[in-house]
């Protein structure tokens, strides 16, 4: 019979490896969820585009967002086969052992029932077996080892049943297993069809731009233009507060971080050392459903390498009447129109770092005040001739150094 402490040991294993795969294949599908849900949310933010130039390039980013999408979940699926598979392998290897360990038990057990009614004369024997012995005390040891022998069948019956419940339970766990798993190969079927799809709207999108690179490249220009607008004005009035915080050292008992960068007052400086320490945990400065559909620094499209695409923050796409919200406490230090352009950007300054909030129609703050983390601070611009595209150009700095937002939200 298999030594009950290995046994043991290979139950205990089991349990915790089902308790972990389940743990993990629960992460797995919240991912899951969660990424289909983006999925679901880009398309609503491509079939709201009208097909003009000025969409081009962001479609076919939220085209590719939806493409490493699929892929992600692709990856998700076959994370959770592969666990899928070692939980099937496991309980394999678990019901093998129950049942030859079950097998030994009806051996002993059937063995032991066999002698007690093949032999006739079994209660005369077990009577002069009592009779027999050499003294009371003997007799007495002799009537409980036989009690005992009988309640040691009865329990042995009784465990012969229990284990046969127990192999059944695992062998039905082990065909939800299986068919857990068809299911997931068939749920990864439909996403590698998803994938390909995608790939071809794609491909018909590129040839799309191919056959208007000129008007798509006066149209980046244009973007470009507002960009460099928007830069200057930051860099002008970065600039100007930098000025007067130098002028201002002596009597407000400022300091710089860095030679010839803004120099702080102790409250500043406070406010500035736990704005870094809350690098990846700031909320979006939206809330509700968006989309980033272009990213910080200089990207190539893979497919029109020929029109780069530089951008000192990110853009988000969101639903028309979403509000923005401060990202941390501070200063509204800047609220300014660029020249040419209609819309409002913020600027809030927190110790040396500034956020930037631009393109907004409406905004609730004035200069000077001081803003909570996740305040209203306005409301993004709705273009009602471009389908009601809501997108907030957010950008964040230390000093004039520009960074990646991303690194710092925490989404």
């Amino acid at each position: 019979m298999i030594n009950k402490s290995i046994l043991c040991i290979i139950l205990l294993s089991v349990t915790i490896i089902s308790l972990n795969a389940s743990e993990n294949i629960q992460n797995l599908r919240k991912q899951r969820e969660t990424i289909l849900k983006d999925i679901l949310a880009t398309q609503q933010l491509i079939d709201a585009k009208t097909t003009n130039i000025s969409n081009a390039l962001d479609k076919l980013n939220l085209i590719d967002n939806k493409i490493t999408a699929h892929k992600k979940i692709i990856q998700l699926l076959n994370s959770e086969i592969n666990i899928i598979d070692s939980t099937i392998n496991a309980k394999e290897y678990e019901i093998k052992d129950l049942e030859k360990d079950l097998n030994k038990r009806r051996e002993h057990y059937t063995a032991a029932i066999r002698k007690i009614y093949t032999n006739k004369n079994a209660l005369k024997d077990n009577i002069m077996f009592i009779l027999a012995a050499d003294n009371f005390t003997q007799s007495f040891h002799r009537i409980t080892y036989l009690k005992d022998y009988q309640t040691w069948c009865r329990k042995q019956g009784e465990e012969i049943a229990g284990k046969q419940k127990h192999v059944q339970k695992e062998k039905n766990l082990l065909i939800d297993a299986r068919s857990e798993k068809q299911y997931l190969l068939k749920g990864k079927q439909d996403q590698e069809e998803n994938l390909i799809r995608e790939e071809h709207v794609k491909q018909k999108e590129i040839k799309s731009l191919e056959k208007d690179k000129k008007q798509l490249a006066e149209e980046l220009e244009k973007k470009r233009k507002k960009a460099n607008a928007l830069n200057s004005q930051i860099e002008k009035y970065i600039v100007e507060e930098t000025s007067n915080s130098a002028r201002n050292k002596s009597t407000e008992n400022r300091k710089e971080e860095t030679k010839g960068g803004y120099a702080m007052t102790p409250t500043e400086k406070k406010l500035s050392v736990n704005f870094e320490a809350n690098k990846g945990k700031l909320p979006m400065p939206l809330k509700g459903k968006y989309r980033i559909t272009a990213y910080f620094g200089v990207h190539r499209h893979q497919e029109l390498s020929h029109l780069p695409v530089n951008n000192n923050g990110i853009e988000i796409e969101t639903t028309a009447g979403t509000e923005v919200r401060s990202v941390f406490e501070g200063i509204v230090s800047r609220i300014f129109i660029v020249p040419g352009f209609s819309t409002n950007n913020i600027l809030i300054r927190h110790g040396n770092y500034i956020s930037l909030y631009a393109n907004l129609e409406k905004v609730y703050v004035k200069q000077g005040d001081r803003v909570k983390t996740g305040q209203s601070i306005g409301k993004i611009f709705t273009d009602r001739d471009n389908a009601s595209i809501s997108t907030l150009h957010f950008e964040l700095r230390k000093e004039t150094a520009k960074l990646d937002p991303l690194q710092w939200l925490d989404r």
